[in-house]
């Protein structure tokens, strides 16, 4: 960093130290916030519904698209969990302290040397995912926000679509800057409320179709659980990924957390277990089985559609089915239920996208303390503890990916494939670090620490390259949309290169290091 950079941060009169706060029910609803089934299902069954293949809908394999991607979700999670154990000082490092740790505990240079390299990678691919994701919720949330004005009729425009996204970024940004422990409180209730409305709305969709047997629906049973397109499974494993994604988000709370070895490896799994592999795909299914004539709509040139084209029509097509069932099922009572059934799904907005800004900040907290980052952004503000300068930055970025998401279903799909992108390269680099770090290790398990790691970068190089293929070969606006993802992941990746070696050439740090006993600069303090 420049001397001026450094006078600045030592001119700042007081600075926080994270504290240790968050018990195994408060790490576990912080995961649980990011994962947020009840908002995902509102929020992504549209972009879902409108991916194409050739021109025609991938919609059919949306359920066992979900579980594809859950299958990765777990062996990552694993792996995960694992390096959690082995490494509990990571504090608000996670994977980027992981790649670096289990390169300075190999006893030879050869190998700590690449500790540097390997560590600014995984830290710097991180962003991908978790500074775009922070503003996909915020493009959610605008697009909700903009759905329930316009049940009472009024049609907001463009700017005013715009000035939602910002108001909603620095809402949940001045609720982070405050401090995590708010953060956990507004997890708790809003967790709480989104499985409840959850389970009532996926209970009441299957009650509509065996009350109406005689429609012509989208699929059966069988064609919602079986695949019988792959193709059109990994397309749509590459935005389903997108729901699960925030199970390794306690990682990076470790600082915080009062037993973080005991109790990280545990909200990791259970996380992932009460949300992906029970609410998501119970509500999904109910989702699809639902899908018929009755959802109906209109395409741009004002055609009528129904089935999966009304929904992708659509800018909330749970909303939509709700409508449906309370009109028709429930006494005429369809407007009434969307608008508090919309009520849930904006606090979980919140709950998730406050989930995101602390994920997000905190890897970026731990590279500005070990100057792989600016160093203002690894300043702890010295009344709330929190990492504030990035906090409002990150906030900005929301904002204004959030103002480009709401402007259509395409952008949408843009900067959630873009993230997407991170994720998978982020989520197969950990599963390698895992592979690596249990090398030797003699309490190395052959299915956890070879075969689970292994199946996991697999995995998620398999969706990464579905990505790829999506773009050459889909057609139409999805291939165009994975393209424009292609091309940001790419912009972002030569952006790295360019920093590190400039950053490296101010610092007169040497590009091959490694001989430190312990990671440089992070949270690793015990509990």
């Amino acid at each position: 960093m420049t001397s001026s950079t450094e006078a600045n941060q030592t001119a700042v009169p007081k600075t926080g130290t994270m504290k240790r706060t968050l018990n195994l029910t408060s790490l576990l609803v912080n995961a649980m916030a990011l994962i947020a089934p009840g908002a995902f299902l509102w929020t992504t069954f549209q972009v879902q519904a409108a991916q194409t293949n050739g021109g025609v809908t991938t919609a059919g394999e949306m359920w066992t698209g979900l579980l594809a991607a859950l299958v990765l979700a777990f062996l990552t999670a694993i792996s995960y969990a694992e390096l959690a154990n082995i490494y509990p000082k990571a504090g608000s490092g996670s994977s980027y302290y992981y790649a670096e740790a289990s390169f300075l505990e190999k006893e030879k240079a050869e190998h700590r040397k690449w500790a540097r390299i390997v560590k600014f990678l995984v830290g710097w691919i991180s962003h991908l995912y978790y500074w775009i994701y922070p503003g996909i919720m915020v493009a959610f949330s605008a697009i909700l926000i903009v759905y329930i004005f316009g049940l009472f009729g009024i049609n907001l425009s463009i700017p005013e679509q715009i000035l939602v996204a910002i108001v909603f970024a620095v809402l949940n940004g001045y609720i982070a800057y405050r401090g995590i422990t708010g953060s956990t409180m507004t997890a708790i209730i809003i967790n709480t409320i989104q499985l409840a409305a959850l389970i009532a709305f996926s209970i009441l969709a299957l009650l509509y179709r065996q009350a109406h047997p005689n429609l012509a629906y989208a699929q059966s049973v069988s064609t919602i659980l079986i695949p019988h397109n792959f193709t059109n499974l990994l397309f749509q494993s590459t935005i389903a990924i997108l729901l699960l994604v925030g199970f390794e988000s306690v990682t990076s709370l470790g600082s915080e957390a009062l037993r973080p070895k005991q109790d990280i490896k545990k909200a990791i799994l259970l996380s992932l277990i009460i949300q992906g592999a029970f609410a998501y795909l119970f509500e999904y299914f109910a989702a699809n089985y639902f899908v018929g004539p009755q959802l109906t709509g209109t395409d741009p040139t004002g055609a009528a559609i129904s089935g999966y084209a009304a929904a992708a029509a659509s800018g909330a097509p749970i909303g939509d089915m709700i409508r449906v069932i309370g009109d028709q099922m429930l006494g005429g009572t369809g407007f009434a239920l969307v608008l508090i059934m919309a009520a849930t799904v904006v606090l979980a907005l919140i709950g998730t996208t406050l989930a995101c800004l602390n994920t997000g900040v905190r890897i970026t907290y731990a590279m500005g303390k070990d100057k792989e980052m600016p160093t203002l952004l690894g300043i702890l503000h010295g009344t709330y503890d929190t990492p504030h300068y990035g906090i409002w930055i990150l906030v900005g970025v929301s904002a204004a990916l959030g103002a480009y998401g709401v402007l259509n279903v395409d952008n949408l799909t843009q900067i959630t494939l873009a993230s997407n992108t991170g994720t998978f390269l982020l989520y197969g680099l950990t599963n390698l670090i895992a592979l690596w770090a249990f090398f030797h290790r003699p309490d190395a398990n052959l299915l956890k620490h070879r075969i689970v790691p292994l199946l996991g970068f697999l995995a998620n190089f398999v969706m990464l390259a579905a990505i790829v293929w999506l773009g050459i070969s889909a057609g139409g606006s999805s291939a165009t949309d994975a393209l424009i993802a292609i091309a940001m992941v790419i912009v972002w990746l030569v952006a790295g290169v360019i920093w590190f070696i400039s950053n490296t050439k101010k610092q007169q740090r040497p590009i091959m290091t490694g001989n430190l006993p312990q990671a440089k600069g992070l949270e690793v303090d015990d509990a």
